[in-house]
């Protein structure tokens, strides 16, 4: 019997996927929970596992897009035999508890042991063994990744695995990864705790783990975005990594191949690079904005000569106390929350034939990555003081940089800010981020003459645009937005005393 597989429900707002790479080929032999294919959406990549053992049927290739809840591929069941009379290899799997297995009655917890210098997290790659599986003391049982390197974790005890953190989920030093309920196990499986399959050599083999791991020569899904953006094959990338797997310091150090020459007498070469599913759907947002908005921009300009006064006098100490820097981004995220709050339509959303009004301030922060643009959100910022603001933008950059940005992590904002300024803009119109209502872009500080009292002196000036949808923000609503974070930025005491 053949087994569909669909593509699952991954976040709110998102129809589609793109198969960005399959692990295991058609007709190879998979494993229940064996990562069989990488799927990206516009906003991140996550890993396809098997949820049964057998022959796999690819129905999607590499780079084709699929719906939500349509078949990817098919696992035929009967590929690997259930019974000891069906024909298949020889397979050894894990005991499972028998009657030799003695518990104990304790309990062993497994927490995130400090695995290197600055390292405050890490992600569970992936499980190599089950919830309930029995596993013996120092048996490699989960892969974990920290932003420098993959590495193994091994069981600390014989018993019971009880998995707490799930594949993919993040957690700090010290965390709870799982629980192994103590017990004494023989010291090698007996005949009635294996499971063994005969079969003729006609039939497909599924090899056992430790002939083959699937993970051989695969990349991890941080490591293929790296090799993707270099050009360079994993085929031709040593893995170093648990059972070779390229890690993203592999990926990281992989050297471009030369280019072919091609013969060409004037000079005029030209290539084509397929669309990341990223760029495609970034395409299409953008364009359905300008299809489906009646976005407007108005314009102003701010004497940023306060902030950088006030940032120059404090920002050691600030950085002394907090350990983060004090930059612009937190007084443009406070002064915008401020405002959003005395004219509420432009922290509002159109659904359907309703207006949503959001009591609370979810700035989408832009962020540019080798990949595209991404926007991941500050929860409550209305809520937290200039260094939570900090630590959160520079947090959120990190992972976006890295490509870890979670799906939670990048949907919900209610209005978004934007520097182009950090790349040398003097005057933009931002492109609104739906179903948000409003951004707000930033740009560069540019010393100006202006007139101050009567007086011409030279202050350094950012430009300002807010683009709005004016199908539910006025001109007066959004004029008058904008002069209040100006009035806000020239005064930012006010800023600090929330006055």
């Amino acid at each position: 019997m053949a087994y569909s597989v669909k593509v699952p429900a991954v976040g709110e707002s998102i129809n589609e996927v793109t198969v960005a790479n399959w692990i295991r080929q058609n007709g190879d032999m998979v494993r229940m929970d064996e990562v069989i294919a990488e799927l990206e959406s516009e906003k991140a990549t996550f890993e396809l596992t098997a949820p049964v053992a057998g022959k796999l049927m690819v129905k999607k290739h590499k780079g084709e897009s699929v719906p939500v809840g349509e078949i990817v591929c098919e696992i035929e069941e009967s590929a690997v035999a259930s019974s000891p009379t069906a024909s298949a290899p020889v397979k050894t799997e894990t005991p499972a508890p028998t009657a030799t297995v003695k518990p104990t009655g304790g309990i062993k917890e497994m927490k995130v042991p400090a695995v290197g210098e600055s390292i405050n997290e890490v992600t569970i790659s992936s499980w190599l063994k089950k919830d309930g599986d029995l596993v013996r003391l120092d048996e490699v049982i989960a892969e974990v990744e920290s932003d420098k390197a993959t590495f193994e974790l091994p069981a600390e005890a014989n018993g019971i695995l009880r998995i707490v953190a799930k594949a993919k989920e993040t957690l700090p030093i010290g965390g709870l990864i799982c629980r192994i309920e103590l017990a004494d196990v023989p010291a090698s499986p007996s005949p009635s705790s294996v499971q063994q399959l005969t079969s003729p050599a006609s039939t497909p083999k599924v090899e056992s783990a430790a002939a083959t791991n699937y993970a051989a020569g695969h990349p991890s899904p941080a490591a293929a975005k790296i090799l993707d953006e270099k050009g360079v094959a994993a085929s031709t990338v040593s893995g170093s990594g648990p059972g070779g797997r390229v890690t993203k310091e592999d990926a990281a150090k992989a050297t471009p191949a030369a280019p072919a020459k091609q013969p060409s007498s004037s000079g005029r070469g030209k290539r084509s690079e397929k669309m990341t599913s990223l760029r495609k759907t970034i395409s299409k947002r953008l364009v359905a904005v300008k299809n489906e908005t009646a976005m407007l921009t108005t314009f102003n300009e701010v004497d940023m000569k306060p902030v950088m006064d006030l940032r120059a006098r404090y920002k050691d100490k600030f950085k002394e106390k907090y350990g983060v820097g004090l930059g612009f981004m937190s007084f443009f995220t406070r002064a915008v929350c401020v405002a959003l709050k005395e004219w509420p339509a432009v922290n509002a959303q159109i659904n359907g034939d309703e207006v949503v009004y959001h009591e609370y301030c979810d700035i989408s922060i832009a962020v540019s990555t080798p990949r595209g643009l991404v926007v991941p959100v500050i929860r409550n910022a209305e809520q937290l003081a200039f260094h939570e603001i900090e630590a959160e933008i520079a947090r959120l950059a990190g992972r976006g940089r890295e490509g870890k940005l979670s799906i939670d992590e990048m949907t919900g904002g209610t209005f978004s800010i934007t520097n182009g300024g950090v790349f040398g803009s003097m005057l933009s119109t931002p492109i609104l981020n739906p179903p948000q209502s409003a951004i707000l872009g930033m740009h560069n500080i540019v010393e100006r003459p202006v007139v101050k009292d009567g007086q011409i002196v030279i202050r350094p000036v950012m430009y300002l645009a807010l683009s709005y949808d004016h199908r539910i923000v006025d001109g007066r609503e959004s004029v008058s937005f904008l002069v209040k974070v100006k009035e806000l930025l020239e005064d930012p005491g006010r800023l600090v005393l929330e006055i």
